[in-house]
């Protein structure tokens, strides 16, 4: 990393006094990870499993195709020419860094990205050391903060009266529009109306993954979560739904704890984020059995 002292003559006699430290990056330490950075890049991530487990499931799920990540995955070699950042830079731009020249980096490949960037996600407070490189002193259209929250064992099951299973694509559309509604909420943006044909596509892809779980009474959709992440430690759920006119009966948690103690058979934890004035939201995962962990942020660009 180079490091440029920045001066100028101050108004005492002491001499140049410095404005500030300016850290510039080493882009040559910037790579596009390929098939053959794969398992070195899934090994970096499994370090900390569930805060990375989107970008590992990528990995196993799409490899490095841009199309279906919505992006380019990038590493960063550090001290050693060994691995201390990776990112997914696209629509939605993950990061995992363990140096800020890591960050930087990433920052300023991310400029110049190929596909229009919609959000930028990271855990801690690395995020906003990440957007003054990218986007300087601009104001992100929306920031939010979320907490993730954990399940794993032993976990207290809930009793449910509802049998919890796998989507089928006769629910397409149903299962689109309640996660459209749930993105609105979110972000103030309806993906079946920016992108209508793109949306079901990827709603339809995770159908057929075997990703969706939902409940049906009576022909209406009153329950819904997405698997939207997996690997072999971690199931990562979004997008829970519960029909406005089933609120409030307890189906949320028990719905929830059902589909967690499906899924902690074959991983060991189970988690989700949740913006943090979404309390409603929080007492209901308390009830199915989740804990706050931690907190990320999240920039709408």
């Amino acid at each position: 990393m180079l490091t440029q002292l920045l001066t100028k003559t101050g108004s005492r006699r002491q001499g140049p006094s410095p404005v500030f430290l300016a850290a510039v990056p080493d882009l040559a330490r910037v790579f596009e990870l390929t098939d053959n950075d794969r398992a070195e890049a899934l090994a970096f991530l499994a370090i900390r499993p569930v805060h990375t487990v989107v970008m590992a499931s990528f990995i196993n799920d799409n490899g490095f195709d841009t199309k279906l990540n919505r992006g380019v995955f990038y590493g960063h070699r550090g001290p050693g020419n060994l691995i201390d950042g990776i990112a997914l830079i696209g629509h939605s731009t993950l990061i995992e860094a363990r140096s800020d020249d890591a960050v930087r980096a990433f920052a300023i490949t991310a400029r110049s990205s190929a596909t229009p960037i919609h959000l930028v996600m990271s855990a801690g407070e690395g995020i906003d050391g990440f957007w003054r490189s990218f986007r300087g002193n601009a104001v992100p259209r929306l920031r939010c903060e979320e907490l993730l929250f954990e399940a794993s064992f032993p976990f207290p099951v809930r009793k449910c009266e509802w049998n919890v299973c796998p989507a089928d694509m006769t629910q397409l559309v149903q299962i689109a529009e309640a996660q459209a509604e749930i993105a609105f909420a979110e972000c103030g943006i309806d993906p079946m109306v920016r992108d209508r044909d793109g949306f079901l596509k990827r709603v339809a892809r995770r159908i057929e993954q075997g990703r969706v779980f939902s409940v049906y009474q009576d022909g209406i959709l009153i329950f819904k979560a997405d698997i939207i992440a997996e690997s072999d430690e971690v199931a990562y759920l979004e997008g829970i739904y519960v029909d406005p006119r089933h609120r409030g009966k307890g189906i949320g948690p028990a719905c929830l704890s059902q589909l967690t103690v499906i899924l902690l058979g074959r991983v060991s934890n189970v988690c989700m984020l949740s913006n943090v004035d979404f309390t409603g939201a929080h007492r209901s995962f308390a009830r199915a059995g989740f804990v706050a962990s931690d907190k990320w942020v999240t920039f709408f660009v």
